[in-house]
């Protein structure tokens, strides 16, 4: 008797996250992203301080990941105006406009999904606009996302306002999930941007789910210079999610030392010529195993 497909939640942020949906489309019978909404940088940046709203630009990108195939909609969504527009890209000016028009951001989200007919919902981490903030090793504060990408020796990231909720869709979609899947992406600033909102990260804790993090294929300098794959995990488990499995490159970032409550399973995820990049296909066939 075959299985049916398995329901997948993918909770990260940027490129990495939109990688990772569009290989988890290839095997998921459900598929649901959670976004980081923290940059402060560019498009997103200028847009959430002059409308008020979560940075919209991981979840552009991650709209771009679940559109139909052959939709025209792709370059439209990153296309970039020039002049008095400021560069703004235009699914950044979308997702503002549809969530001034729909009340909210997560509904401006929702909409914009339908709209798109993506395969898959897609939620923003938390419903405000928040702002990323760092301990170093060193004693150090840092504020901002784009500051906190230009520091090394970060140890502890939270978001402002410490409140800042989930919307109950991301929440629910944990719940009823067969497998989570955190990353791939940078450490602190996607990955762990999310699982900062309070709400997002007891949900992933609690989940009856396996939990799978996809680590970085490299070292990103300076944000996890010296890093290797058991210090990715070290960061995670600090922060209150210990994955059940970590899906490491073959031959990749060193292993380390991770924890024993992670099975660690190398794979081959990157096409020849392309080292930095994970390949949608290669990713979606070991997360597709993963899953059962």
């Amino acid at each position: 008797m075959t299985r049916p497909a398995p329901a997948v939640v993918a909770i990260g942020g940027g490129h990495g996250l939109a990688r990772t949906l569009g290989a988890a489309r290839r095997y998921a019978g459900r598929l649901w992203g959670v976004v980081s909404v923290a940059d402060d940088g560019g498009s997103s940046g200028r847009l959430r301080q002059a409308l008020g709203i979560p940075a919209p630009g991981d979840l552009r990108r991650c709209l771009g990941a679940l559109l139909p195939e052959g939709s025209p909609m792709g370059n439209a969504l990153e296309h970039r105006f020039p002049g008095e527009l400021d560069h703004h890209a235009f699914g950044n000016l979308l997702l503002g406009a549809l969530a001034a028009e729909r009340g909210g951001f997560a509904e401006g989200v929702a909409r914009a999904c339908q709209l798109l007919q993506t395969v898959g919902e897609l939620f923003p981490a938390t419903n405000e606009a928040v702002v990323l903030r760092a301990r170093t090793a060193a004693g150090a504060s840092v504020r901002g996302q784009v500051a906190v990408m230009s520091v090394g020796g970060v140890e502890a990231v939270a978001l402002d306002p410490p409140g800042a909720t989930t919307p109950p869709g991301a929440l629910a979609a944990i719940g009823q999930a067969d497998q989570i899947v955190l990353g791939p992406g940078s450490l602190f600033t996607s990955v762990l941007a999310c699982l900062a909102a309070a709400e997002l990260a007891a949900a992933v804790a609690a989940a009856s789910a396996t939990v799978v993090y996809v680590c970085n294929l490299a070292e990103q300098h300076p944000e996890t210079a010296g890093f290797d794959a058991g210090m990715h995990l070290d960061a995670l488990v600090a922060h209150g999610v210990v994955p059940d499995v970590m899906l490491v490159e073959r031959g990749g970032l060193a292993l380390g030392s991770p924890a024993d409550a992670t099975r660690v399973v190398e794979a081959s995820l990157t096409v020849p010529g392309r080292p930095q990049v994970h390949d949608e296909a290669l990713l979606g066939a070991a997360l597709a195993a993963l899953a059962g």
